[in-house]
């Protein structure tokens, strides 16, 4: 690692952008233009660690390097060019053959972190920008501004971060870079001229690329105190060294053997290890960083719960007055049930390697929550909470894969606001005492004397009827951004689910935003999906959870051979909940194999049957062998055997399989 820099030489910026629009591939070009990777290291999605994000091609988590670049004011591309030779690989990117030379220019240190661009993940995207005083923002040259792209200039807006937009992908045949840079300027109000051409796959536009980010990115501003403050703003567990903290120090200085302190937390330990990703894990000479660097720490920490991404850490002999500004948790939107596949040698339920691969998970990802439950029908499992519906799938293969464990999952569902009457504790369908809503959150409202407001996650655990004087749901803005040719079928679509018409604006000639007032619960599963089909694959949309809105909301139960199965239970709304009884009833009708005795299905509400249908059972031909005589023997073998079939059914268990479950999902448009 080369000598570390003057301060005032210190870049620190996050790659933002829309999911797909080229993140990755461009912070693999940065590497190979500042040697950070040979050619022959050199590989598609380097800072993507985990195998799933290859796989998906996205990026999960969010990645910090450090690389080290010389520039001098006045570097053109052409300059920076013949000042290297450079040499094409097997795949046409260039990269740069021996080194630099020392006299060109001051030596630049650029921490860098590529972020996620789905919108499950903005709090990833959050934390990245709190750490940097600039970002780069991509944008695919054939796509345009989409609704990620504005929601993450926001983001760095908020945070008074400079901001490099940059056209990607110019190199593809239907690329439009000059339509792009309008819509830039029209959307974003950057001049159209600012942006800057490049192709990270080609490598054309890096140089004149990292010439910007050392000209316009300011450094990191001086300290204010000589105490040490250093904000978290990722963390990883590690089976060897245990919890590894990224942090990047604003004021101070921080070195190997130091006693440290977390201030929200009030935890201390002994700092063993610093050291940068270059991107490869390279340990600090001297064993000290200070203001405006970026470095992982090592302190022999066992559990995240010791620590907190957004907290403040500084020094226990002498500590600093006042914390950094940190991050709001991420908040959990979608919840389910994962329960442990029966195994098919009927011995019972792997809950046990269930909370194995559960626990250890949480090692390496806090952002889910997690509290054990049990189902009369699926046994013992657990509640998880999610960011979204991708973050929910992900985690569930990375338990299945990495804890070789079969799950099976509940319907997803959103947290719910039941105002109701009394102030004495109340108890869910398994037992567990129902926390009242945080007073301190932004969705709290005042509470009349006399009652209580409880945050349900499981449409199972509403309490008794009698006692609920009205249940809110979370409301989200939803913004879809779409060609407009599309914006009938859309609007139908939306009006359909409930939504509420707000507002309609231009991006372009050919495109528009349009943006609804819409509750959660309807978009959690396939809404996504079916906006995707019905504008051909165009249309982006975000959303994001604004308020709670009291409606007619009620609780629609599915008995199962007259029990009522928890995990199957729905909150709709009063005027469709018929119409969605039949529609599960059907279903389930379909999905739910037959058994040796009659299965009713019934829809309720409360106490009242509001649907049916019965899954026949499979019978034996007793009159196979009565060829003729009295028509009272043939009765009476029939009568006989409806009785035993009777006693079957009061006895006998139904298998209910992971496809009846996933039947709730489906809206039925």
């Amino acid at each position: 690692m080369p000598a570390k820099p003057d301060p005032k030489f210190i870049r620190n910026f996050s790659i933002i952008a829309h999911i797909d629009h080229g993140k990755s591939t461009l912070a693999d070009r940065l590497l190979q233009a500042t040697n950070a990777v040979s050619a022959r290291e050199a590989k598609d999605q380097i800072l993507d660690s985990m195998d799933i994000e290859r796989e998906r091609g996205i990026t999960i988590k969010a990645s910090a390097v450090t690389v080290f670049h010389r520039h001098k004011s006045g570097d053109s591309k052409d300059e920076l060019e013949n000042d290297y030779e450079t040499v094409d690989d097997a795949g046409g990117h260039k990269t740069k053959k021996g080194e630099k030379p020392e006299a060109h220019g001051d030596l630049y240190m650029m921490n860098f972190i590529d972020t996620p661009g789905h919108v499950d993940f903005n709090y990833e995207v959050s934390r990245a920008l709190k750490a940097c005083e600039g970002a780069i923002l991509v944008v695919d040259s054939t796509q345009g501004v989409q609704a990620q792209t504005l929601v993450n200039a926001y983001l760095a807006v908020n945070e008074n971060l400079t901001i490099i937009p940059v056209i990607n992908k110019i190199d593809l045949p239907g690329a439009k870079p000059d339509d792009v840079a309008m819509e830039i300027e029209q959307t974003l109000g950057f001049k159209a001229e600012e942006c800057l051409l490049v192709s990270a796959k080609s490598g054309i536009g890096i140089p004149d690329l990292l010439a910007a980010i050392c000209e316009k990115f300011p450094a990191p501003r001086k300290p204010l105190t000589e105490k040490l403050r250093a904000l978290i703003f990722d963390a990883v567990y590690d089976d060897y060294r245990g919890v590894i903290v990224y942090a990047r120090v604003f004021d101070g200085k921080l070195k190997v053997g130091d006693k440290i302190r977390m201030m929200g937390v009030g935890t201390t330990f002994q700092v063993t290890d610093i050291g940068k990703m270059t991107p490869k894990p390279v340990r600090v000479e001297g064993g000290e960083i200070g203001p405006g660097e970026t470095a992982y720490i090592v302190a022999a920490i066992r559990s995240l719960k010791d620590v907190r991404i957004g907290d403040t850490i500084t020094l226990d002999m002498h500590p600093a007055e006042e914390a950094l500004a940190g991050y709001q948790p991420p908040r959990q939107v979608v919840f389910c049930d994962f329960y442990p596949a029966t195994s098919e040698d009927g011995d019972g339920s792997d809950f046990e390697e269930l909370r194995d691969a559960v626990e250890k998970l949480s090692l390496n990802d806090s952002s889910f929550t997690f509290a054990p439950v049990h189902s009369e029908a699926l046994g013992f499992g657990y509640r998880c909470g999610f960011l979204g519906l991708l973050h929910m799938d992900i985690i569930q293969e990375r338990l299945e894969r990495e804890g070789d464990v079969e799950i099976v999952q509940t319907a997803p569902t959103v947290s719910y606001h039941v105002l109701v009457r009394g102030t004495d504790t109340m108890t869910g369908a398994n037992g567990q005492a129902l926390k009242p809503v945080d007073p301190s959150s932004a969705f709290w409202r005042e509470v009349p004397a006399g009652h209580q407001l409880l945050e349900v996650h499981n449409p199972g655990d509403l309490p008794n009827q009698g006692n609920i004087v009205e249940i809110r749901e979370p409301i989200c803005k939803l913004e879809i951004m779409l060609p407009k040719q599309y914006i009938g079928d859309i609007m139908k679509l939306c009006l359909d689910r409930r939504a509420t018409y707000q507002a309609q604006s231009f991006v372009s000639a050919s495109r528009e935003t349009i943006q609804f007032e819409i509750p959660l619960a309807e978009i959690i599963y396939d809404f996504f999906d079916k906006m995707k089909g019905l504008t051909s694959g165009y249309g982006t949309m975000d959303y994001e959870v604004i308020t709670y809105r009291n409606d007619n909301l009620v609780r629609l139960d599915i008995l199962i051979n007259g029990d009522p199965v928890e995990a199957l239970a729905t909150i709709v709304h009063r005027d469709r909940a018929e119409q969605r009884g039949r529609q599960l009833c059907s279903k389930l009708k379909d999905q739910i194999p037959r058994h040796q005795f009659e299965i009713p299905v019934q829809a309720a509400i409360g106490g009242k049957i509001i649907a049916r249908e019965t899954i026949k059972s499979f019978r034996k031909d007793v009159l196979a062998k009565c060829y003729g005589g009295d028509i009272s023997r043939k009765r009476k073998l029939l009568e006989k055997q409806k009785e035993g079939k009777k006693r079957m059914k009061n006895v006998g268990n139904v298998t209910i399989p992971q496809e009846a479950f996933m039947a709730v999902l489906d809206q039925g448009d």
